[in-house]
């Protein structure tokens, strides 16, 4: 069974940075593809980054050139999220995310993905 914690979320100003860090626990993580998902009120979650088993990134497009996703090179058991040049859309409730899928470069939930409790990042 795989819990994940996030942590780095907190206010910041436009054009600011941030770190999200997500620390998984259970199975053998590294085997699988990891991932960051964003969600604002009365939207649908949607994937902002993505890293898989061979260290292959993935970004949305809003994203991209400003987010990077890591993954500790040793027990590969936590996962990044450096967000630079912040604006006010990258406001909302951050979630790590264990397996989600990827499918042609797009970060998506699929039936097995798991789920951080979620951390508030607020951009002003």
């Amino acid at each position: 069974h795989v819990q994940l914690v996030e942590s780095g979320g907190g206010s910041v100003q436009v054009g600011g940075s941030l770190r999200l860090s997500c620390v998984a626990s259970g199975d053998t993580i590294g085997r699988y593809c990891m991932g960051w998902f964003r969600q604002v009120p009365d939207k649908e979650r949607e994937g902002v980054a993505g890293i898989e088993s061979d260290g292959s990134t993935s970004y949305a497009d809003s994203v991209k050139g400003r987010f990077t996703i890591s993954q500790d090179n040793a027990a590969k058991n936590t996962v990044y999220l450096q967000m630079n040049n912040l604006n006010s859309e990258d406001t909302g409730t951050y979630y790590c995310a264990f397996d989600p899928e990827i499918h042609y470069g797009e970060v998506v939930a699929g039936f097995s993905t798991l789920w951080g409790q979620g951390t508030q990042v607020t951009v002003s």
